[in-house]
């Protein structure tokens, strides 16, 4: 069975730093396309990044430069680097694995950029 698992979510302040991180099951994790998205309160899920098992990475474009994702196959887990944070980034993250026709969602992750 296919699960996964957000943590490192949290208070921050405007222009603080903060990675996320999503434990996959071990099974497929290498062959997965894996993702993170992010919904705010009152606007709609979005596509914050995602990287191919070839690592081929796909980031929202208002994002470019400030958010790093990453995967550690040894691990079985995906990363989120978040820089540079702003207020408008508060949302709920939420990691997303695609593999052999499959969709799976974690529970998400509050991350709350305020001063």
């Amino acid at each position: 069975q296919l699960q996964l698992e957000e943590s490192g979510g949290g208070l921050v302040q405007p222009g603080d730093s903060l990675r996320l991180s999503c434990a996959a099951s071990r099974n497929f994790f290498s062959a997965s396309t894996m993702g993170w998205y992010r919904q705010a309160p009152g606007k709609e899920r979005e596509l914050v990044a995602s990287m191919t098992p070839t690592e081929t990475t796909v980031y929202a474009d208002s994002l470019k430069g400030r958010f790093t994702i990453a995967r550690d196959n040894a691990k079985s887990t995906v990363y989120l680097q978040m820089d540079s944070l702003k207020r408008e980034d508060t949302a709920v993250y939420y990691c997303n694995q695609r593999v052999w026709g499959r969709i799976i969602w974690g529970q998400g992750t509050q991350v709350t950029v305020s001063s």
